[in-house]
């Protein structure tokens, strides 16, 4: 039989040094930014009942979840989302706080990718959830928290902005099953034209067909407002106005330069009701950050409540940090303190006093100071402190 005990899976990995440094940076900076804004830290399970994610509502296939049966046979899943434990954890746990009830998340999800290389199964996702909270200033509460956690980990991220209603009232008229509905959304999602042609031109001509033809054609900046008036009536109309407002607000908030009104933006998640928002860089094709408003969701775990959240995907955050630093380590050991014969705790006591000081201070395993000073020479640690009688350095470059 072959052994698999020295590979991790496929869409997994193994993080060292630098990138564990840089992840724990990023969890430190975006828990500061949530805390600050009195959001409250949670833990949910990384095991749950696949009732939770239950794909008619969820919009989260099931063939992308990793399953598992518990010992009374019933179907488990390994976490996919973060949002959806939360809204069970707070239809279940936290029915009596006063609302909004705020709430932030650090922990991995699980999916299985097949096919996408590049692709992670597992990766680390930190955010927010504002539950209970409805309207203008939920929204742009949100909005601009995820600005400011994306700012302070980050800098020079693009925000992209749509909203969830321009293709689910448009897609609901069409006399079309749900699963060719799934493709013509997949296909706008993508900005794929040429099916998405072959898709609409399967049905008869008319103003939702014109209105989803054009619909990954509208972005861009401020004028994707006035390219999409004449294609938004009735609700429409009140969902486009709502949206440039959004647009408006956040522009005074100095994002202007580096925001993109999509209303092409129609994300998998069928649990989006509202705002859907994303942020992207350059060292990164995939978004680092997905979120939205989501008024119905709670309605499948017996607690109605509006809410809007975001997370953000750390590792990508990572993989763009070390990408711009070059995978350069910040943490280097500034001192190796070696204790002589007879002095090994002598040398302990004198490394926790320079520790104290703020000094980073490894301490030496090597019977010899010989070895010891070819150790840091090899490791580039700069000095070496040999503890005896007296204390003596010695410069290694």
């Amino acid at each position: 039989m072959k052994k698999n005990n020295r590979i991790t899976p496929e869409g997994t990995k193994d993080y060292l040094f630098e990138e564990c440094i840089v992840r724990r940076r990023i969890e430190k900076q975006l828990s500061g930014v949530f805390r600050s804004h009195c959001f409250h830290e949670v833990v949910t399970p990384g095991l749950e009942f696949y009732d939770v994610f239950d794909p008619e509502f969820s919009g989260i296939p099931q063939e992308i979840m990793f399953k598992m049966t518990d010992r009374r046979g019933r179907l488990m899943v390994m976490r996919p989302d973060n949002t959806l434990p939360i809204a069970r954890l707070t239809a279940t746990r936290l029915q009596n706080l006063p609302k909004p009830i705020r709430l932030y998340y650090t922990q991995p999800i699980y999916r299985n990718n097949p096919g996408l290389a590049g692709r992670s199964d597992e990766s680390v996702q930190m955010g927010i959830e504002l539950l209970g909270a409805d309207g203008l200033r939920s929204d742009l509460e949100t909005l601009t928290i995820a600005v400011e956690a994306l700012s302070q980990c980050i800098p020079g991220f693009r925000l992209e902005l749509g909203h969830a209603g321009f293709f689910r009232t448009l897609a609901e008229r069409l006399p079309v099953s749900d699963e060719a509905r799934e493709d013509i959304r997949s296909a706008i999602e993508s900005k794929n034209y040429a099916a998405l042609q072959a898709l609409l031109g399967r049905l008869p001509e008319g103003p939702e067909v014109r209105a989803l033809r054009e619909l990954p054609r509208l972005f861009g900046g401020e004028e994707v407002f006035e390219k999409a008036s004449p294609f938004c009536t009735g609700g429409l109309k009140k969902t486009l106005d709502y949206l440039h407002g959004i647009y408006r607000a956040l522009a005074e908030f100095g994002m202007g330069a580096r925001m993109i009104v999509d209303l092409g933006l129609v994300q998998r998640n069928d649990y989006y009701t509202g705002i859907v928002f994303s942020a992207y860089v350059e060292e990164c094709g995939d978004a680092v950050l997905l979120g939205g408003r989501y008024n119905h969701l709670l309605e499948h775990f017996g607690f109605p409540m509006p809410a809007v959240g975001f997370g953000v995907d750390v590792d990508a955050v990572s993989r763009a940090l070390l990408h711009r630093s070059g995978s350069r380590s910040e943490e280097r050991t500034d001192v190796l303190v070696h204790g002589e014969d007879g002095y090994e705790v002598k040398a302990l006591e004198y490394a926790s006093r320079l520790i104290a000081d703020g000094i980073r201070c490894e301490t030496s395993v090597f019977p010899t100071s010989g070895e010891a000073v070819a150790y840091a020479r090899a490791s580039g640690i700069s000095r070496v402190d040999l503890v005896g009688e007296t204390v003596r350095t010695i410069r290694t470059v």
